[in-house]
């Protein structure tokens, strides 16, 4: 069993959007990575080496996963919008410690939901019901 306070422990991501819309919290977030296209450059004369640059910023989708909760809703609709029209904002990733104090944030620059996965419902089944949201963006800013 871990200590009160120990940082593996309890953590959860609490997501918003725009600083006003509250997505809730998500036990699960994968995507947050950067790469970037290397140019190899051959310089005459210099035999020993190959000098590498980086090029264009790639990066992955980032993916929420979660058991359903009261702000599911909230997510539903925000997703639903995209429908009605596309508005790209700043989503804020805060990892929160057993507490609920933010340990570290990611913002998000111009996000919009890319895809909104429901739970499967099947009452002879003995599973939580999740949900999980992949987001779109164009980079990040963080942690902090």
């Amino acid at each position: 069993m871990g200590r009160v306070g120990d940082p593996a422990l309890g953590l959860r991501f609490k997501v918003t959007i725009d600083g006003h819309l509250e997505l809730g919290n998500w036990q699960k977030c994968d995507g947050l990575q950067i790469e970037y296209d290397i140019h190899e450059y051959r310089e005459g004369g210099m035999n020993a080496y190959v000098h590498q640059l980086p090029g264009r910023a790639k990066y992955q989708n980032i993916k929420l996963t979660r058991p359903i909760d009261s702000t599911s809703v909230m997510v539903a609709a925000w997703v639903a919008s995209v429908q009605l029209r596309l508005v790209r904002g700043t989503a804020r990733v805060a990892v929160l410690d057993p507490a609920g104090d933010t340990v570290a944030t990611w913002n998000l620059i111009d996000v919009f939901p890319a895809r909104w996965t429901g739970p499967n419902l099947d009452v002879s089944g003995n599973q939580v019901a999740s949900e999980t949201l992949e987001l779109i963006h164009n980079g990040f800013l963080g942690p902090r």
